[in-house]
């Protein structure tokens, strides 16, 4: 007689990776504060790094901190077209608004 072998027992299945995801922090995000920012200066040259770095600590900003997220946010800005850099080169020198029309075209407003 022929004899059958026995199934092999089945592997034990994986646990599920867990997702370690921190909460969002409430409130606007840096590139938000920066527009804040800019949009709210009088300035005709535009505002410089250095004193957008000040307004956003005294706004309760961490910037000390987060460095590196306040330049990504304003190379990003910059590039979107949604401030034009006036003086310097990458997140250094002076940045203001692009004017309205500008910001319509590219929208599609």
């Amino acid at each position: 007689m022929a004899e059958v072998a026995p199934a092999p027992a089945p592997a034990p299945a994986k646990a599920a990776k867990k997702k370690s995801t921190k909460p969002k922090k409430a409130g606007p995000s840096v590139s938000e504060l920066i527009v804040k920012t800019v949009a709210a200066s009088k300035e005709r040259n535009g505002v410089s790094a250095a004193a957008l770095k000040k307004a956003l600590a005294a706004g309760g900003y961490d910037v000390d901190k987060n460095k590196a997220r306040v330049k990504t946010a304003i190379k990003s800005l910059v590039a979107k077209g949604t401030l034009v850099q006036t003086k310097g080169i990458g997140a250094s020198g002076s940045f203001k608004m692009t004017p309205l029309s500008s910001r319509c075209k590219q929208t599609g407003l």
